[in-house]
């Protein structure tokens, strides 16, 4: 299954474009993965209209909160399922507009903290390379 983060806005931060990168390396050992950034909700929803047959899921602080067994649960369960396609979707400093909380109802929350954009996507980079530490029996989820 491939996994593709789909992030409205830039990462700017040096700091956490690095760390985001640390992980996304860890994660290719596991699953495909590809970061596409884009400018707007409006270009997020051209890059979901292209790929329809694909998973796609919001992060959301209103989304579905999942500890992180659960959530490696969910990416495993997605897998074995045998989806092609994983996108989660990544917001910028202003949320998600209207139209992209219709197009995807499926919702995750990291936390019911809120945090900057930036930080949350570093945090889904940890969190998605951990689910695939608690499937494959690695020590790191520990």
């Amino acid at each position: 299954m491939k996994i593709r983060l789909l992030m409205l806005g830039k990462t700017r931060r040096a700091e956490m474009r690095a760390v985001i990168d640390d992980y996304v390396k860890r994660i290719g050992r596991h699953a495909p993965i590809e970061i596409t950034e884009v400018r707007d909700g409006d270009a997020a929803l051209k890059k979901l209209e292209a790929d329809r047959a694909a998973t796609a899921v919001l992060l959301d602080a209103l989304g579905k909160t999942l500890d992180s067994s659960a959530f490696a649960k969910w990416l495993g369960e997605l897998r074995d399922r045998g989806a092609r396609e994983l996108i989660l979707v990544c917001g910028d400093a202003d949320g998600f507009p209207a139209a992209l909380h219709e197009r995807v109802p499926q919702k995750i929350s990291l936390s019911p903290m809120t945090y900057s954009h930036e930080l949350a996507r570093a945090m889904l980079a940890e969190q998605l390379y951990r689910a695939f530490a608690i499937l494959s029996g690695s020590p790191y989820a520990k």
